[in-house]
């Protein structure tokens, strides 16, 4: 992957092909960097194109560093946190507020081990008491963003590392 320190900002500037991850969205690959106007701010964006669903997400690159996006972690990475995965310790409050609040402080980190522990976490509880809806969607979500990264990762199906990571949580 070919990428260089912006001299201006002092971030990472990525290239059309690269694989990145945007803490919240998941992992995908620079589709394209275009220029839009939004309100009336001409400013350059990443397309990111995530492998699941084909969706779209515009990332303006001045801000890229600040929103947490980063390239894909490396397949030996993606497997020690596979194999880390059973050791997590999770530790849920019981007060659904603070729970959340934890929970969504861990994906925004863009650690992959933290977002595993998401998940490993909000799947014991479901297990054991179920989720609220909210909480449904952010275990939904946490799974996607894992998958995505391992997908690109290590060049895997998604069916494969859902597999994988399914294993490690029993």
């Amino acid at each position: 992957m070919k990428r260089w320190t912006d001299l201006l900002g002092g971030g990472i500037v990525f290239q059309v092909g690269d694989k990145i991850v945007h803490p919240m969205h998941g992992a995908g690959v620079i589709d394209s960097i275009v220029q839009k106007k939004v309100n009336g701010v001409v400013r350059d964006y990443y397309i990111l194109k995530l492998p699941v669903g084909g969706m779209l997400v515009m990332i303006p690159t001045a801000n890229s560093d600040e929103i947490g996006v980063r390239p894909v972690v490396r397949e030996e990475e993606a497997d020690r946190i596979i194999a880390a995965i059973p050791d997590i310790e999770v530790d849920m409050t019981p007060n659904w507020n603070r729970r959340y609040r934890e929970n969504m402080l861990r994906l925004k980190s863009g650690d992959l081990l933290e977002v595993a522990r998401v998940v490993k976490g909000l799947t014991r509880r479901d297990e054991e008491r179920g989720l609220s809806t909210g909480e449904r969607k952010m275990l939904h979500s946490a799974k996607q963003i894992l998958i995505s990264e391992i997908v690109l990762s290590q060049n895997a199906s998604y069916e494969d590392v859902e597999a994988r990571i399914n294993t490690a949580m029993a």
